[in-house]
């Protein structure tokens, strides 16, 4: 008989290298939440980074784990905890700790657990917004060994961010976030110009909730659902109106819904991104899991931080080693 389950659960702050700006949002630091399931022999471990835009705080992630905490030491497994907790945060530290509980116990690993085979994978760097657009061309420059640039913009000056960044990485591939910050008529007006300065995907242009004008718009660049797609729930009309769905373990609430997401976007003849929220190593591992089924990989929250859990992940140059399952998995 297996013994009962001690959840414990804590937050952690995280230093960013440098401001990091998004429309309507700025980070010097990440607070991430740690979930840890501990049987006396084994110890699963997840975290969790807050779904800002939904009002998400790593405290309210803290207090909705703790009021579950009862229910999931008595051995809820990870089926019972999508019908019992809510996509978000707070259930995806508590899933991908029950993950890496189950592979411990099991003594078999997480491509052993899920049926996908694991290979190293390219990632792209993000690049937050800066003042002046020079000094976002100057961080393209930096990030030489990405060949994949993600450049996040609001209505200040995009196309010209955007050209300076072009001007300082004419090898890169670049696609453009909004982070919704646009109406549809400034994406009307935006887009066949990043089209002419070879952007090749527009992530999230207009805010969630007021996307509907785009199920009759032919974008000159391919548009990819972020905030307006959290979970399967809100796939139907995302991909009416997308043509590639952003799938993030935060939003989603844990590795098995991100898993059920992936495939059912697959299903729908839509292309698929994998990115992050932010957070440590221990944050971006089950988020590899997820990647593997990716055409589009955004797990860098942990290069953006000062400095990075025990194990982290490794890479050489924008190459993504496989996780060691000493972090997690």
């Amino acid at each position: 008989m297996r013994s009962p389950l001690v959840l414990s659960a804590h937050i952690e702050e995280w230093a960013t290298t440098i401001p990091f700006r998004i429309t309507g949002y700025s980070w010097n630091s990440y607070h991430v939440t740690v979930v840890e399931l501990n049987d006396g022999k084994y110890l699963g471990r997840g975290e969790s980074t807050p779904v800002h835009y939904l009002g998400e705080t790593a405290g309210s992630a803290y207090r909705q784990i703790e009021a579950a905490a009862t229910e999931i030491e008595r051995g809820m497994d990870r089926e019972i905890l999508l019908e019992t907790m809510p996509p978000g945060s707070a259930r995806n530290a508590v899933d991908c700790a029950l993950w890496d509980l189950e592979a411990k116990r099991s003594g078999r690993n997480i491509w052993d657990l899920t049926g996908i085979s694991p290979q190293p994978l390219i990632t792209s760097f993000t690049i937050g917004i800066e003042d002046p657009p020079e000094a976002m061309a100057a961080r393209a420059r930096e990030a030489s060994d990405y060949p994949t640039l993600k450049v996040k913009v609001d209505k200040d000056r995009p196309v010209e961010r955007v050209a300076a960044i072009r001007a300082a990485r004419p090898d890169a591939r670049l696609t453009v976030d909004a982070n919704q910050g646009w109406t549809f008529e400034q994406l009307q007006e935006f887009a066949p110009r990043l089209h002419d300065l070879g952007v090749k995907l527009l992530e999230q242009p207009l805010p969630r909730g007021a996307d509907a004008p785009l199920e009759d718009y032919s974008s000159a660049i391919p548009l990819c659902a972020d905030e307006s797609c959290q979970h399967r729930g809100e796939l139907a009309p995302a991909a009416r109106r997308y043509q590639i769905i952003n799938v993030k373990l935060d939003k989603a609430g844990g590795l098995t819904e991100a898993l059920l997401l992936a495939r059912a976007v697959r299903e729908r003849r839509r292309q698929l991104m994998v990115s992050c929220m932010g957070g440590t190593s221990l944050g971006m591992a089950p988020g590899f899991v997820v990647a593997q089924l990716a055409d589009y990989v955004e797990l860098d929250g942990h290069a953006l931080l000062k400095r990075d859990r025990l194990y982290s992940l490794k890479s050489d140059k924008s190459v993504l080693a496989v996780p060691n399952p000493r972090l997690w998995g």
